[in-house]
């Protein structure tokens, strides 16, 4: 099944992308949760964090986490702290079933965080 993040990959609706490469996708969340609220997506189908395969996905998971460097250090973040979340499932705050990434920063970030 088709979701939201599909067609932003696929260029069928617009989003504020603020970096991309071959397999990774990062563009502005449309309900920030923070000042800085950035949306990492792989380009390949994976639903969840629980659909992961180790050795098969770590260079995706790899490309993710370089791109939220990247990013933090583009929107200049980086030396002042940032918050990386996966959620998986309902119970996890999942709301799209195509895996992503939350670069969360630009404000002092508490804990716990729910």
């Amino acid at each position: 099944m088709s979701t939201i993040f599909d067609k932003i990959i696929n260029k069928e609706i617009p989003a504020n992308i603020v970096y991309e490469n071959d397999n990774v996708l990062a563009f502005k969340d449309i309900n920030p949760q923070a000042p800085v609220h950035i949306l990492i997506i792989p380009k390949i189908v994976i639903a969840k964090v629980t659909d992961l395969k180790g050795k098969e996905h770590a260079s995706l998971l790899g490309e993710m986490i370089d791109a939220a460097n990247q990013i933090a250090k583009d929107l200049n973040i980086a030396d002042d702290g940032f918050r990386l979340v996966f959620n998986c499932g309902d119970n996890g705050g999942q709301e799209v079933y195509h895996l992503h990434l939350h670069l969360l920063g630009g404000r002092k970030m508490n804990w716990p965080p729910g």
